[in-house]
């Protein structure tokens, strides 16, 4: 079975990420999500095609040396956590 998960847009509010960084913590968003969903899967619902105008991720504590990569693997994992457990 062939995943495809397209982010549209993908909006962090009140972190210090520069442009020269964003595309570093997007690379690392896809890679940590693929990752999660290869592990622990995605619900019946989004893996029949389903799709989701938004993702409520919550709320992330962010250190004040992390990395861009360690801030898009954050990102994932509270964007996995609000797409719902699989069944």
């Amino acid at each position: 079975m062939k995943i495809s998960v397209q982010i549209g847009r993908l909006v962090v509010e009140g972190l210090p990420v520069s442009n020269h960084d964003g595309p570093r913590v997007r690379a690392a968003v896809t890679a940590e999500l693929e990752r999660l969903i290869v592990a622990h899967g995605i619900s019946d619902e989004l893996r029949r095609g389903g799709a989701l105008p938004a993702v409520q991720a919550g709320t992330l504590r962010i250190e004040p040396r992390t990395t861009p990569r360690q801030l898009g693997a954050k990102i994932a994992r509270a964007v996995y956590g609000g797409l719902g457990s699989p069944e």
